[in-house]
Parts: structure tokens; C-alpha cells; sequence
């Protein structure tokens, strides 16, 4: 699995081919460690969340939102970030969202109450959405030729290893240093990063583009009142007024959306691209493998340390061959979207998916984890990294260049927004175990995520387009 965003077609055809810059290797290798620290973020956290809840006496509500907050603002003004990269300029754009990004780190780490640290974790979204854009438009705009596959080659390695690194690395610092260590690493690697980029990455004018607030803050908007009404089902049941108001104001919200982008000169997001196949194949994909993905690690994360009581190390090492299997799913995907297609291998994707997850739904609170828990996470996330490849190579390579820029921009949305949604529903059919320790509601969380994967192979089937993705030559980000 790969983090990446695109919030426009920000590709080098645009302008001539300048001189290549004499140091863009070291500016990539910077660039890439920047948007390292965005991937680890979203991973990061799961370890330490019961740590957070003992020391600051956070809710189940709370938890979820720690982890939600953050990729709700990153994929929902990501695009915004996008078209805010051509306006102001890449540099601008990417140095003004990683300063934000480290100064939320810290705030986030001296975070003493349940409200600044989900003030923190909203102020690194929206560092994150602003500067993970920027820099795609740098490396695709200082790279050309062969050199810019090579340079977005490494640019989507850095996000399998993210999470991988993410959740080890979240156990030891929790273990270690303290949960709040979890936040603070970023803030001497951003200050450096803030230090050197300037003088490795060349400013360029900025292009005229018009900035689609409303319908960004519209959809963000939308999407936190949906997460909201689904975190708050967990307590006041389906059919409660704090669940059903908030549910209907995604809605509406919604639908103000689509009446904005379709009155915008410049749209945030064509929506005409939805009724592209292969785009919204690729988006649904994208939406329920990273809800699925993410929702493993947040349930799993507080079942090990909660009713297990596993520490936060021990727990960062069990989950650190799925995040490996992810990445060896993703690889063999690649492979076989290539021999076989998409649609076959979404579907077996899937398939693997549910087939994992259903051993889960069996969890106790005794017996071995290693031969209960990890086997299933495992073959679970094998067949999730073939979903993702299927998702990105299918919205990518089956439209026309000039297209790629769009479809990327709106299947990495669907990456953040799909695991701020999957938390969401989790937590909202784990709550007996989170409040009470209860081992059924895991159970029944897991049951939603098999089911979840074993209707997402049947919507495959019909949804995904038949034949072999032929490349673009646009960027592959995810």
C-alpha cells in the first residue's frame, strides 16, 4: 500500500523540458522523507491509542477520532492542496504544509486533554494535504524522461514501508519513551527538512488557478458529519437523533457538494470523471481496501493491549508481518494484473480478504494469538495489497493521459477518506469491547469486515473493467 496525492494532473508535458537540476536526486531524497512522515502517521497511532485513553482518559468516541481526524483532513483538502501548489507554487505550498505539519506534531505531543490532541492530529491533516500534492508536483515536474519512473518508483516504495515502519515503530516509542514520542519524532526531522529543502528545490512561478474552497470545505464538511453520525451510533443506536441528524447533514452536505462542482469554471473535482469505468472501479476499490486495512489495524491494535494485555512493542511486532504481507500482496498483484487483468485479481483480492477475516470472527480472550490472530490478519492483507495495485493500475492506465492527474487526485481522496470511514464503523460495532472488555464485540466487527470484503469481490466482478490495464504514462501514485 501506497500514500500518495495528486490533486491535478501535475505532469512535465505541460512545459518544455528544462535543464535538469544538478542536485534533484538529494532534493528527491528529502521529498520522499517528508512525505514518509505523512504515511507513518496514519499508521502510527494505532499502537499507542490505549496509552492515550489511560493518560489523557479518553472515550472510545475519542480514540476513534484520533485516528479519523487526521485522514479526513488529509484526504479531504488534498485536492484543495493540489490546485493551491499551482497557485502559490509547489515549494511555497509543500514548505508551508510541512512547517504546519511539524508545529501541529509538537502541539499534538504536548497535547494534555482530549481537545488539543485532536486539535494537533486535525492541524497535521491539513499540513499533510497541503504539503504530500506540492511535492508529487515537484518530482514530477523535475524529473523527466526515464528518470521520472525511476523518481516515482521510489516515491511509491516509501508507502508500503510506511506503514510497515508505522507500526513497529509506534510500539517502541510507546513502549519506550512514552506515546507522546510517537508525534515528537517528527519535529526535529521536519525542522531539518524545513532547514535544507529550500536550498535543494528550485521556486517556480506559479501557474493561475482558481481555488475551489467551498467545495472543499463541503466535502470535508460532509465526510466529518458522516464519521461523526457512525461514531456516535455506537451509543446511541441507529435510529438516536445524535446519529440520524448528523447522517442526514452528510447527505445534504453531499449534495451541496455535487451542485458546487458542477456550477464551479474549475471544479475541485470532475465529477464527470465518475462516469468513467475504470475511475470508479479504481475509487471503490481504493475505498473499502484502505477501510478494511486500517480498521485491522485500530481493532486489532486495542484487542492485543486492552483484552489481551499485550504491550505496545510486543503488539507493533505482531502486526509488522501484515504490514509486510500487504506489501507482498501488492507486489504479486502487480504481477497479475498484468497476466490475468484487473478484474480477476480484484476479485481474488477480495476473496483472500474475506477468507482471512472470517477466522477472526472466532477471536477469545485466551488461546494463542499467533496461531488465531496473525494467520488471519496476515492472508487478510496479502489479498488487500493485490486490491490496491488493482485499484490505482485500473484507474490509471485505463484512462487517457491527459486524464491521469484527475484520476489519481480523486482515487488517493478515496484512499484517506476510506480508512477515516472504516475506523469509524468499527469502533462504532466494537463498543462493547472497547467500554467493556467484551471479546463479542470485536467479534462483530470482524464480522462486518468479512462481510464488507466478500461483497466488495461481488461488486468487482461487475464493476471492474474486463481486459489488462495498459499504462498511461501518468503518474502512479498509489
Amino acid at each position: 500500500m501506497t500514500h500518495s496525492a495528486a490533486g491535478a494532473p501535475h505532469t512535465a508535458e505541460h512545459f518544455p523540458a528544462p535543464t535538469p537540476e544538478p542536485r534533484r536526486w538529494a532534493a528527491l531524497a528529502l521529498i520522499c522523507v517528508a512525505q514518509f512522515m505523512l504515511i507513518l502517521d496514519v499508521t502510527v497511532v494505532n499502537v499507542a491509542l490505549p496509552d492515550m485513553a489511560a493518560d489523557l482518559d479518553l472515550g472510545r468516541e475519542t480514540l476513534t477520532w484520533v485516528v479519523t481526524a487526521y485522514t479526513l483532513c488529509f484526504g479531504g483538502l488534498m485536492l484543495l492542496g493540489g490546485r493551491l501548489a499551482d497557485a502559490l507554487g509547489a515549494r511555497r505550498t509543500l514548505l508551508a504544509g510541512l512547517a504546519l505539519f511539524t508545529a501541529a506534531s509538537l502541539a499534538t505531543g504536548l497535547a494534555e486533554n482530549a481537545s488539543t490532541l485532536l486539535g494537533g492530529r486535525i492541524g497535521q491533516g491539513v499540513g499533510a494535504a497541503l504539503l504530500s500534492p506540492a511535492a508529487l508536483s515537484i518530482v514530477t515536474t523535475t524529473f523527466h524522461g526515464a528518470e521520472r519512473n525511476k523518481a516515482l518508483g521510489v516515491w511509491a516504495a516509501i508507502g508500503g514501508s510506511g506503514s510497515a515502519v508505522g507500526v513497529l515503530l509506534g510500539g517502541a516509542l510507546t513502549g519506550g519513551p512514552g506515546w507522546q514520542w510517537v508525534f515528537y519524532i517528527n519535529v526535529p526531522v521536519g525542522l531539518l527538512l524545513l532547514i535544507a529543502l529550500p536550498a535543494l528545490v528550485p521556486a517556480r512561478a506559479p501557474q493561475p488557478a482558481r481555488l475551489d474552497v467551498s467545495g472543499a470545505l463541503l466535502v470535508t464538511t460532509g465526510t466529518a458529519a458522516l464519521i461523526y453520525g457512525l461514531v456516535e451510533a455506537g451509543d446511541t443506536g441507529w435510529t438516536g437523533v445524535s446519529t440520524l441528524l448528523p447522517l442526514f447533514g452528510a447527505v445534504a452536505a453531499y449534495a451541496a457538494f455535487v451542485t458546487v462542482e458542477r456550477a464551479a469554471r474549475t471544479p475541485l473535482m470532475d465529477l464527470r470523471m465518475f462516469t468513467r469505468r475504470p475511475v470508479l472501479a479504481g475509487a471503490f476499490l481504493m475505498l473499502i481496501a484502505t477501510a478494511l486495512l486500517i480498521a485491522y489495524f485500530f481493532l486489532g491494535s486495542v484487542y492485543l493491549q486492552h483484552l489481551r494485555g499485550f504491550s505496545p512493542l510486543r503488539t507493533g511486532l505482531v502486526f509488522l508481518p501484515v504490514a509486510v504481507a500487504t506489501g507482498v500482496g501488492a507486489h504479486l498483484g502487480s504481477r497479475l494484473v498484468g497476466r490475468i487483468g484487473g478484474r480477476p485479481t480484484a476479485v481474488a483480492g477480495m476473496a483472500v480478504a474475506a477468507a482471512g477475516t472470517v477466522p477472526l470472527i472466532r477471536l477469545s480472550e485466551t488461546g494463542s494469538v499467533y496461531a488465531g490472530l496473525l494467520p488471519g490478519f496476515v492472508i487478510a492483507s496479502l489479498g488487500l495489497g493485490a486490491v490496491f495495485v488493482t485499484a490505482t493500475t485500473t484507474a490509471l492506465a485505463m484512462v487517457e493521459h491527459r486524464e491521469a492527474g484527475l484520476a489519481s487526485g480523486i482515487v488517493n481522496t478515496f484512499h484517506e477518506v476510506g480508512g477515516s470511514i472504516g475506523v469509524a464503523v468499527v469502533s462504532t460495532v466494537a463498543a462493547s469491547g472497547f467500554e467493556r472488555g467484551a471479546v463479542g464485540g470485536f467479534a462483530d466487527a470482524f464480522t462486518v469486515c468479512a462481510v464488507t470484503a466478500a461483497a466488495g469481490a461481488v461488486v468487482a466482478l461487475g464493476l471492474v473493467p474486463r481486459g489488462k490495464p495498459q499504462p498511461t504514462g501518468g503518474p502512479h501514485v498509489h
